[in-house]
């Protein structure tokens, strides 16, 4: 027989739980799939993703066309026949002043300046960035903001010292002096970056490998550098973008057979010989973007995940 101060329990609890029930549903009250805030955030962000594929659809399109069928004005129609000719008169034969190699040349400059500028300025940045962040050194802090500062400062303000010094040292108008330079100027930022990302990393990894008896080298290459991927396609990301979009120390520091891809671009698409061929000009500019579009590409992802990472600590 069942426990009659049980049952009444029991009632009470059924009682307790319909006056729940009927004070109605708890937990955050659900959003409205077309609610202003979701109308506003969604509309902006279709309005800004047209406002810059629709020159990147004008571009190829374009550059898919003949010559003819460019002259009939409709730029946003699709080709009529899809023709590569520019793209290959783009690389091969388009002149870029006196010479006519196209954008070939401009490329393997180009990769033969961004390499080395970026793997150096990494390293170095990488092993400054990590002694900072974990060997207090003594005027560390004083270093530290010296290199915020060479951050911040403009590069046409430097432009006419450092020609001085590159001819002074027998570089000036060589890919070596360019190579230099943009090594140097990347220094700052990206030892910014490794540090912040350094110091995010658990303090006690650190104390725990000197306990060990681990010296500056060994806790870098065995312990840091393995935790430090994403913040190093971070690097590489941006100095890749900035050094092969660069047009400025270019044009400045290297003579005409040692132009960068966008050095060699821009004479191609302001040449005044000729007829002014649209196509090539739009194939040349998706010829010149295409590398660092690639890189982002296939490392998107860690390099959100890095440089949300070196933004940690500052």
């Amino acid at each position: 027989m069942a426990n009659p101060g049980s049952l009444n329990n029991t009632a009470a609890g059924f009682d307790a739980v319909s006056g729940q029930l009927g004070s109605g549903p708890r937990g955050a009250k659900p959003k409205r799939a077309l609610s202003p805030r979701n109308i506003m955030l969604y509309g902006s962000l279709i309005f800004f993703a047209i406002y810059y594929l629709v020159p990147l659809y004008v571009m190829i399109v374009t550059s898919l066309k003949g010559m003819p069928e460019v002259r009939l004005g409709n730029i946003f129609s699709p080709p009529v026949e899809i023709t590569f000719e520019p793209w290959v008169k783009a690389w091969a034969t388009a002149c870029t002043g006196l010479n006519c190699d196209g954008l070939s040349r401009g490329f393997w400059n180009s990769v033969r300046i961004t390499v080395p500028s970026t793997l150096i300025s990494i390293l170095i940045a990488s092993v400054n960035g990590y002694a900072l962040a974990n060997w207090r050194f003594k005027g560390a802090e004083l270093f530290f903001t010296i290199l915020i500062i060479g951050a911040f400062i403009p590069y046409q303000v430097m432009i006419y010292p450092i020609v001085i010094v590159l001819r002074e040292m027998g570089i000036y108008g060589t890919l070596t002096g360019l190579v230099l330079v943009h090594t140097i100027f990347g220094m700052p930022i990206l030892t910014l970056l490794f540090r912040n990302y350094f110091t995010s990393l658990p303090e006690e990894l650190f104390k725990a490998a000197r306990i060990d008896g681990a010296g500056f080298w060994q806790i870098y290459l065995r312990i840091m550098l393995p935790m430090s991927l994403p913040i190093f396609v971070v690097a590489m990301i941006l100095q890749i973008t900035g050094i092969w979009n660069d047009f400025l120390f270019g044009v400045v520091f290297t003579r005409p057979e040692y132009y960068p891809m966008t050095v060699q671009l821009n004479n191609i698409v302001n040449s005044v010989q000729g007829v002014k061929e649209y196509n090539v000009n739009m194939a040349a500019t998706l010829l010149t973007g295409a590398v660092p579009l690639i890189v982002y590409f296939i490392s998107g992802r860690l390099f959100v995940r890095g440089i949300a990472a070196g933004a940690v600590k500052g």
